[in-house]
């Protein structure tokens, strides 16, 4: 056998190799996505009429870059099935709220209209995108701001710029030149400094032994806020959704905190406490529920 004939057996071998693969993984994420809710608003809540619906993103991917195509072939990685949404699909729900007069509001305007215990009277939605990877700055920012539409990104503080958890975290740099560039419609939250994954020795901050290291993660991540923006944020977002009963007691008892972001399915009422706001994951699956509630 001649070294030409070699390269072209061992270059077969290899793309054979890499498809299997593909396959067996494309596999076992159709079985593990098949076991997991879809997000969908719970039927109680489908019937309220008055309140204000928070969505709740991670990555907008552009799913004609072959790269995304190869990474998503080759991993049953659940943040890039689960949580993301296309591009297409990103712009669609966008003009989706802009063709049926869907006012979306700041989380600082949620804080206003339900402070003083106010009834809410219409449907409302709130933007929110957790983690901050690029893919929000480069994505999903432009088409917000063509229909001027304010949104809150929380950020790990400690983490800017990594590659973690199958997605690219945005620089502090790339994030405040769109904090800067966005004229008072991007809000900034917390979503721990460094416990938000149990990676490389961080702990994660939902262990029950690791509530010391929390508090003072929390504290870190306000000076970090503070020091990159002039100011602390009201904004808390659970990573994973939710937390502890003792996380939970910390938080609540922070004084500046004013919402508490979290993953639970539902709608924000006159009747909930800012303190536990649930969110609705936007997916391709929970999209027609939602899309359903805010057209009634």
């Amino acid at each position: 056998m001649t070294k030409t004939m070699r390269k072209w057996v061992l270059g077969i071998l290899v793309v054979a190799f890499i498809g299997l693969i593909a396959v067996n993984v494309r596999k076992s994420t159709k079985f593990e996505l098949g076991t997991k809710e879809n997000y969908a608003l719970a039927s109680n809540d489908a019937n309220i009429k008055n309140g204000i619906m928070v969505f709740c993103y991670h990555r907008i991917l552009n799913d004609h870059d072959p790269m995304v195509k190869s990474v998503e072939a080759l991993t049953p990685n659940n943040q890039l099935h689960v949580y993301n949404v296309n591009v297409l699909a990103f712009k669609q729900q966008m003009q989706f709220l802009h063709q049926h007069h869907i006012k979306v509001i700041s989380t600082s305007q949620m804080i206003s209209m339900l402070k003083h215990n106010q009834p809410v009277h219409g449907k409302y939605v709130v933007l929110t995108f957790d983690d901050i990877d690029r893919t929000m700055a480069e994505n999903a920012a432009p088409v917000m701001k063509k229909y001027d539409y304010p949104f809150t990104a929380s950020i790990i503080t400690g983490s800017t710029g990594q590659y973690i958890g199958g997605e690219q975290l945005a620089t502090w740099p790339q994030i405040m030149k769109l904090y800067r560039s966005e004229n008072h419609q991007m809000e900034l939250g917390v979503h721990t400094n460094n416990m938000h994954y149990l990676v490389k020795g961080t702990p994660a901050f939902n262990i029950r032994k690791n509530y010391p290291q929390f508090t003072t993660d929390y504290t870190t991540s306000q000076q970090v806020m503070k020091q990159k923006t002039g100011h602390e944020t009201p904004i808390f977002t659970y990573p994973y959704g939710s937390g502890t009963p003792l996380v939970q007691n910390f938080l609540v008892h922070q004084p500046k905190l004013q919402v508490i972001y979290t993953l639970n399915n539902g709608i924000v009422t006159d009747e909930n406490s800012l303190r536990s706001a649930p969110r609705m994951i936007i997916t391709k699956n929970s999209w027609p529920s939602i899309a359903s509630w805010l057209e009634k």
